[in-house]
């Protein structure tokens, strides 16, 4: 197993969060959504990227930071879970680090009652959190999600 991991880190108001660069397909201008009705109040809406629908994740909801309008400003970092392809709407890119291993602070060592950050990474000009996009949505959340798309897709 390599002593280093790369990670995509990215902005939501100055705070910085960071994504296995593993996990990340590419970033993107962001663009407008389609409502998705009847999915769980974390997800914004769908987005149809290179043919494909995806969902777009409300992370300033998830993360408790205040609500915005996407602008045209922003970007979307599309990624992919172990079941889907989503959507990430973010301020800005900053690029990818690479940290060592035994840098990244788990957060339960840290608080509980933050299962999507993975852990924190201090550099020299801060933290970085890392967000943990599998536990993202709760189980009930994901089932809700997934009806909403084959409603969607289906047309009813």
């Amino acid at each position: 197993m390599p002593t280093t991991e790369q990670l995509t880190v990215f902005r939501l108001d100055e705070q910085r969060y960071a994504l296995p660069l593993t996990s990340v397909q590419r970033v993107v201008r962001a663009a407008e959504l389609t409502h998705l009705p009847n999915a769980p109040a974390v997800i914004l809406g769908i987005i149809d990227i290179s043919g494909s629908v995806l969902p777009v994740f409300n992370l300033r909801q998830r993360f408790d930071l205040s609500e915005r309008e996407i602008n045209t400003s922003d970007f979307f970092l599309i990624a992919h879970m172990q079941r889907r392809m989503v959507v990430l709407p973010i301020d800005k890119a900053d690029g990818v680090i690479e940290v060592d291993r035994t840098e990244i602070v788990n957060t339960g060592q840290i608080t509980s009652g933050v299962s999507h950050l993975r852990g924190v990474v201090k550099l020299d000009d801060g933290l970085v959190l890392i967000h943990d996009l599998e536990s993202f949505l709760s189980l009930e959340e994901e089932q809700t999600l997934d009806e909403a798309m084959r409603e969607e897709m289906s047309g009813t």
